[in-house]
């Protein structure tokens, strides 16, 4: 997908995997941004699409089989694996995913660049409509949500939790209004790395446009502790198609610079940074295994949301196949 791409290009992860869609069934963004309270926009959402026959694959991996490790004394004896004792005479113990829920961070950009609003809201509130969205739903699933938010420096930051009165606190700081002007990508991811201690997901949720020299050590370094990774990149149709129809003068909403453009001149030039700037972003994530997602404003936040779901649902699922694979197998030895 190109940065030419038409907006309705969503969902697509790098890797190119994609589930069967089903039809878009929520409300339109523009009708969804009218509503003024974060949390209501959330349950229409969710309650719209997720109700009935969409099951959860956030929850319930606390059963599932994740690998072995030598036995040491103190161990409960229960998880022991007796067959593969049998085969190699060694003494290994089951280990199983954590008991907890899945943990889950929403790292959110609210620098004065999200607040592009081409389509008559900005980008910012689109991305704090797919945060509360998500959050909301996985709060139903009894899954553990936090929250950073960032531009040029650290907002504020509610640990993962799922207990009464923690979505109320995270949709209030989600529904602060932007007011930091850079957008520095590394000292948040930073920061979560410092502070997510137990593996976890972590959604960063930003426009994306800076420069991405840090990018590849940063979430590098998230992906070898075990964190799965999702960026959504959310851009207006205008940044993505470049939609001046004659000579402008446009201000950089960061630095207040101001310069006139001539689209006949610059489109081309734009186009090409763009492209170059995504494919690069692109690169890194499929390198990385971090899974990458354009969502423009103008699409239907159900489909998008329907992607990732199912994204995580089929990574679970691979990642539960490749332990199996991996578990060790030894030849049976004399015994001491």
């Amino acid at each position: 997908m190109t940065a030419a791409s038409h907006p309705s290009d969503t969902g697509q992860t790098f890797a190119g995997r994609k589930g069967r869609r089903p039809a878009a069934v929520g409300v339109d963004p523009a009708t969804l941004m009218r509503i003024k309270h974060l949390v209501l926009r959330a349950k229409t959402v969710v309650e719209g699409f997720f109700s009935g026959s969409h099951r959860s694959p956030f929850h319930g991996f606390s059963a599932e089989f994740s690998e072995y490790r030598p036995y040491t004394v103190g161990a409960d004896l229960k998880n022991l694996d007796w067959k593969l004792y049998a085969r190699s005479d060694r003494f290994y113990v089951k280990q199983f995913e954590d008991e907890t829920s899945r943990r889950c961070y929403f790292v959110v950009d609210q620098s004065r660049s999200m607040s592009f609003a081409a389509q008559g809201y900005s980008k910012a509130e689109y991305a704090k409509t797919v945060a509360a969205t998500l959050a909301y739903y996985l709060t139903l699933s009894r899954d553990l949500v936090g929250l950073m938010t960032f531009d040029s420096g650290i907002g504020d930051y509610l640990p993962a939790r799922h207990r009464h009165g923690h979505l109320r606190q995270l949709m209030i700081c989600l529904e602060r209004a932007e007011t930091g002007r850079g957008t520095d990508l590394t000292l948040p991811l930073d920061r979560i790395a410092a502070t997510i201690r137990k593996r976890g997901m972590i959604v960063l949720i930003s426009d994306m446009l800076t420069p991405l020299d840090e990018m590849r050590t940063r979430l590098g370094y998230l992906r070898s502790r075990g964190h799965e990774v999702i960026i959504l990149r959310v851009l207006d149709p205008a940044e993505i198609d470049f939609r001046l129809t004659g000579p402008s003068l446009v201000v950089d909403l960061e630095s207040d610079q101001e310069m006139t453009i001539d689209p006949a001149g610059a489109a081309q030039g734009y186009q090409q940074r763009f492209a170059q700037h995504e494919a690069e972003l692109r690169s890194i994530c499929n390198d990385l295994g971090v899974d990458y997602y354009r969502l423009p404003t103008d699409a239907p936040l159900d489909t998008a949301l329907f992607d990732l779901i199912n994204a995580q649902s089929r990574r679970g699922r691979t990642v539960m196949r490749n332990r199996r694979a991996s578990a060790p197998v030894q030849s049976g030895g004399a015994k001491r």
